[in-house]
């Protein structure tokens, strides 16, 4: 697997669906962005605006033209999943962006979105490129049950808030697939895992046991990940329930123990689990990985106090 790469999803019923490596983090697999090659066209999620060219490219590759893009859908605007979608958005003229109504704004005006993003990512800032702002006119805002109409194929809407409160997932029942985005975790191919992503401010545990819910009952035969492509759904939500569930305890259960909240952050960057991951995605990368996912649900706990389930 190399960044650039195009990958025809044979999972499950799947047809009509492949997706770009675009390199988020420039981390060979960490960015999957989806083509369907729909009678109306849609890609879903963009990758940060970095390497939007390479979307391009599997249009390309794919042979369809970029005027006859009918849609764009993000599953929610965390950059790494949205950041390219003002750019593939002015690259292909007829489309229209689909986003849960939450992240809307986020898109038409991404400044407040990019002050949090630099917050959170610090130095890692240099892997994104500033977001194109998108004209109103050319977003669709989704709500739960919004079906986008792709003639073939179509995209369910189900709000996942869990990861952030404009999450969303789709659900293409030609496919039987489910767009996941980060509501299911992060699958990890070369390891057959799936990790925790708990990014701040929004991460909730509650409501993401809930999404993983939603899941379970869409049943769907394919898991289609934003972080290292597709899956067979097999045992995946049940096993990301308890990934959770485990993960927020681990870091309450040290936060109790340290006492400060920059020892606790030191304590899971340094250890093994942080370690077992390197040969994935770098050192670079599992380190902030790990900072992140901690600080999130230090947030979480600070605002909702740690759960009955945890």
């Amino acid at each position: 697997m190399a960044i650039g790469d195009v990958f025809q999803v044979t999972t499950g019923d799947c047809s009509d669906l492949s997706y770009v490596d675009v390199g988020l983090y420039d981390t060979p697999g960490y960015g999957s962005v989806y083509v369907l090659d729909a009678e109306r066209p849609a890609i879903v999620d963009t990758g940060l605006g970095t390497n939007y060219e390479l979307v391009l490219d599997a249009l390309d590759d794919l042979d369809i033209a970029r005027e006859a893009v009918a849609v764009i859908a993000p599953t929610h605007v965390h950059l790494d999943h949205a950041g390219g979608a003002g750019y593939l958005a002015e690259a292909c003229p007829n489309a229209e962006v689909a986003i849960h109504e939450i992240g809307a704004p986020h898109l038409i005006d991404p400044s407040r979105l990019v002050k949090g993003t630099k917050r959170a990512v610090g130095s890692r800032w240099q892997y994104y490129a500033e977001p194109k702002p998108i004209p109103q006119e050319r977003i669709r805002e989704l709500e739960e049950g919004d079906i986008v109409d792709l003639g073939d194929h179509a995209l369910e809407t189900y709000h996942a808030p869990g990861h952030a409160p404009h999450h969303a997932i789709y659900h293409d029942p030609a496919n039987d697939a489910l767009f996941t985005a980060d509501a299911a975790g992060i699958y990890v191919p070369s390891r057959d895992e799936v990790r925790p992503t708990t990014p701040p401010a929004d991460f909730h545990l509650g409501k993401s046991l809930a999404d993983v819910e939603t899941i379970r009952d869409l049943d769907p035969s394919t898991l289609l990940f934003g972080h290292f492509g597709p899956r067979e759904t097999g045992d995946v939500p049940a096993a990301y329930a308890e990934v959770l569930t485990e993960w927020v305890s681990r870091v309450a259960d040290a936060r109790a123990e340290l006492g400060d909240d920059e020892a606790v952050v030191e304590h899971f960057v340094e250890r093994a689990d942080t370690a077992g991951i390197e040969d994935v995605w770098g050192e670079e990368q599992a380190a902030a990985e790990t900072e992140i996912n901690v600080r999130g649900v230090l947030v979480s706990l600070d605002r909702h106090g740690r759960p009955v389930e945890s």
